[in-house]
């Protein structure tokens, strides 16, 4: 079986998952949140996009609308695809990190 790829870190899946790991919102809500918390302007169709991708792989799912909007909540799938993909970006940090320390004169 082929794994499931989240894809780059700026990938919009990994900014919506991580606004949904803070709670259930719905779509402008997490325009929002990714743009303060990554300085991200995910453009409506992206958003939608790529929520539509989440629910088909089972890492997020809707949740009953809530005056004509339609919130959004993580899945124990997306969890643990989160959490995979954040322990990936820390590793991918970290070697950056030690790398540009080792640098000089630049």
């Amino acid at each position: 079986m082929r794994k499931k790829e989240l894809g780059r870190f700026s990938d919009a899946s990994f900014l919506i998952l991580s606004s949904l790991a803070n709670g259930p919102k719905h779509g402008y809500a997490m325009m929002e949140d990714i743009r303060a918390f990554s300085g991200t302007q995910l453009e409506p169709g992206t958003l939608y996009g790529a929520i539509t991708r989440l629910e088909k792989q089972g890492w997020i799912e809707a949740l009953p609308t809530e005056e004509r909007r339609r919130p959004y909540r993580i899945t124990g799938e997306g969890v643990a695809a989160l959490r995979e993909q954040v322990a990936t970006l820390e590793q991918v940090a970290s070697v950056g990190k030690n790398r540009l320390a080792t640098m000089e004169g630049f």
